[in-house]
């Protein structure tokens, strides 16, 4: 069996919607092809055929699965912009920028497109009309906050969405044959309580997760004033749109969940921000497939099963991240943590929480495009990546570049645009790649700790040493940055 082969029927078992797009795959007993996605059970990987398009896997003579749809991947759309077109609709209900037929219209308006053809494009896309994609959204969302909180019910109404009670009533009646009063009586266990100011959700994940590991890496990185984090628990302040808040972040004791409170402010938003906890958190990833494949290699083996879970950090703010990976070039994370608080303190804003050290908000794209060279400079920023963070926040605040995890379809052309703005060099796009974007084949070959413990190897050898951890070497990486520091691991 060759490693493309492998590697592919990983990502394919793994159904991990990242690699929806990426390839096809081919069964020679059905004579049928699939996206990476489709729920059936993974074949035999002897009776797959893997393909990098869907017009080659026709061409060889394979169907199109009825069930996963293959012309509706990520790319494969038969209209133009369309699945750019569902994607941004999606993630504007996830903001909760996409309320009504206004919303609507503004995106058809953008797209220089009519709002009947808006509605055809995200039926052919995703299934549904828009008005039942928003209308499910709001009901899951509610009936986490019923069944998880003791917010007034009213509070749930708008916090989900609705414009009123009444409608928030009808349509859970409608639904789910019960008024939602009833479904809070149902549930077994008490809610989690509201305490003052705050609620609490919790977010599942498959175990098993190496929570302290997480915590140990985003400690290393923490912003002060920004961020908080102790050996339990992570803290951050929060800008989504206009709402501002703070969250607090713990691991469950009895469930396979992390518990996240946030401040009431922050019910308007609560979508984009489970969302961005999910991201930050690597909440989806699927450790049995990936260790398995990792385990399976004699420099990994150790790492591995002493590091059972173990997750890729990903990114709370897609600007936040790219600030961080441009001052973290060439210099010691310290050095870099050190710098980014600094910029903090000059360009955050200032805010009040009930958690001791949490007092600014993270500077903005917006804020960041409007300074100067020796504003940013004068903070211990030599010239050259000033520039780069300006050139940065005005490409990330004209919406000409996107960090957001999901919003890239091609992985490869996402890292070479990051390649091509001032400053951003291949480390920095394959980092943000690891953590922005969320593609879990990312490899910073560049990386110094990587090549040190594979040996002291250069960039082009670790980049050959990589190819036997695909289509996972984001995962990989992760391991490496921790056995660094065990030489005799590199030279078994």
């Amino acid at each position: 069996m060759s490693l493309d082969i492998r590697l592919f029927h990983d990502a394919l078992a793994a159904h991990d919607v990242r690699f929806d797009g990426v390839f096809f795959v081919g069964v020679t007993s059905t004579r049928i092809y699939c996206r990476p996605i489709c729920r059936v059970r993974a074949p035999k990987a002897v009776n797959c055929r893997f393909f990098d398009t869907a017009q080659q896997a026709e061409q060889a003579g394979f169907r199109p699965c009825l069930r996963c749809r293959p012309e509706l991947a990520p790319g494969n759309a038969p209209v133009d912009d369309a699945q750019r077109i569902a994607s941004l609709i999606v993630r504007r209900l996830e903001d909760g920028q996409l309320g009504d037929e206004a919303g609507l219209e503004a995106v058809a308006t953008q797209f220089e497109l009519s709002s009947r053809q808006i509605r055809r494009i995200v039926r052919r896309e995703l299934g549904v009309a828009p008005i039942q994609l928003l209308l499910t959204r709001r009901l899951l969302l509610a009936k986490q906050l019923l069944t998880e909180t003791t917010l007034p019910m009213t509070e749930i109404a708008f916090a989900s969405g609705f414009a009123s009670v009444r409608r928030f009533n009808d349509a859970f009646v409608r639904r789910y044959r019960m008024p939602p009063s009833r479904l809070r009586q149902r549930i077994a266990e008490e809610p989690a309580a509201a305490t003052g100011e705050t609620s609490t959700l919790q977010l599942a994940y498959r175990p098993p997760y190496d929570w302290s590991s997480l915590l140990e890496f985003l400690a290393a990185r923490v912003l002060a004033g920004v961020e908080q984090v102790s050996d339990r628990s992570y803290a951050r302040t929060v800008r989504l749109g206009t709402a501002k808040g703070w969250i607090r972040v713990t691991q469950a004791k009895k469930r396979d969940a992390l518990l996240v409170e946030f401040t009431h402010t922050l019910t308007p938003v609560l979508p984009a921000l489970l969302a961005r906890l999910r991201a930050l958190f690597d909440l989806d990833a699927r450790p049995d497939i990936i260790s398995a494949r990792l385990a399976g290699d004699r420099l990994l083996a150790r790492a591995v099963k002493a590091n059972a879970g173990l997750r890729v950090p990903g990114a709370f703010d897609g600007f936040e991240i790219g600030l961080r990976a441009i001052l973290g070039q060439q210099v010691t994370v310290k050095a870099a943590t050190k710098i980014a608080s600094r910029l903090v303190e000059a360009f955050g804003e200032p805010m009040t929480t009930e958690i001791e050290g949490l007092t600014r908000l993270t500077p903005t794209a917006a804020q960041m495009a409007h300074a100067t060279v020796d504003d940013i400079a004068r903070h211990g920023v030599v010239q050259s990546r000033a520039r780069s963070i300006i050139g940065l926040a005005k490409a990330y605040d004209a919406g000409e570049l996107s960090l957001d995890g999901g919003t890239h379809r091609d992985p490869a052309d996402a890292i070479a645009r990051l390649a091509e703005l001032p400053g951003i060099g291949p480390w920095t796009a394959h980092y943000l790649a690891m953590r922005a974007i969320r593609w879990p084949d990312a490899f910073p070959k560049e990386d110094i700790a990587v090549r040190n413990s594979l040996g002291g190897v250069t960039p082009r050898e670790a980049e050959a040493m990589s190819e036997r951890w695909r289509p996972w070497r984001s995962y990989a990486v992760m391991h490496l940055w921790r056995i660094g520091a065990v030489p005799a691991l590199t030279r078994r």
